[in-house]
């Protein structure tokens, strides 16, 4: 084998690094049921998609260096994957918000599949986005974002911890802000109904209107969670478009 093929080969290896550390992290490919060989597949699959960029003419590395950028490669796939699943948690955290203000909070469990804890509408925002990636072939977004990383951030190029940090910060303060804003109606409505059961009670202190708040708040979140759930889609689009764009900036 001549020299330039070991180059080719180990910047198919890199590459194929980099995308299987972005498959275990980024949804919908970190869920659980997808089995571990299927997702080395996929990122050696999609390496030899992307080495006519990555490994084109490409010398191989001594071990020192190559260690290194064995690393930062899956240092890099690491970074990339958590910022879609940044975004991602937004849905997520609605969910937790509509728990915790409808009471459902209670019957709080972990679901190894999903790797998520908590409530009823926590792991039903995550399944219900996890689902319209699929349908709705975001999925080859999320894929067509790593693929594009190489062009901004290409093997041996460490990344810029600056702005790195500084895109880390932002979306974090946009997950928060997201998940406000999705389940925010919800939550104001709730927020009301308490308000309305203890202006009651110190009304008509014998009608013990609590003991009506569970139930009803139970009945008004599964009323307007029906509402939430028809501008779901447009919702998991807009903060996927987010993630895709903090992955674009990490340069």
């Amino acid at each position: 084998m001549s020299q330039t093929d070991f180059g080719w080969l180990e910047g198919v290896m890199l590459a194929g690094v980099r995308i299987v550390a972005f498959l275990i992290i980024a949804p919908p490919f970190s869920d659980t049921a997808i089995p571990n060989q299927i997702r080395v597949m996929l990122g050696l699959g999609l390496a030899l998609a992307v080495a006519p960029t990555v490994a084109a003419g490409r010398q191989p590395l001594d071990t020192g260096p190559f260690i290194e950028t064995l690393v930062m490669q899956v240092l890099i796939g690491v970074l990339l994957g958590f910022l879609i699943q940044l975004a991602f948690a937004a849905v997520q955290s609605a969910g937790g918000l509509i728990d915790l203000f409808g009471g459902f909070q209670l019957s709080q469990a972990f679901d190894p599949q999903s790797l998520v804890n908590g409530a009823q509408f926590t792991r039903l925002f995550q399944m219900t986005a996890i689902a319209l990636l699929v349908t709705t072939d975001g999925y080859q977004m999320v894929i067509a974002g790593v693929v594009r990383s190489f062009t901004a951030i290409p093997l041996g190029t460490a990344v810029n911890m600056s702005v790195t940090a500084n895109t880390l910060i932002t979306g974090t303060t946009q997950m928060f802000l997201a998940s406000a804003q999705i389940a925010g109606p919800l939550v104001l409505v709730l927020f009301l109904a308490d308000a309305g059961l203890g202006l009651l009670t110190r009304v008509a202190p014998a009608l013990n209107a609590f003991s009506l708040g569970f139930p009803l708040k139970i009945l008004i979140t599964i009323m307007f969670s029906g509402v939430l759930f028809v501008l779901l889609p447009g919702i998991v689009s807009a903060v996927m478009d987010d993630g895709l764009q903090m992955v674009g900036a990490v340069n």
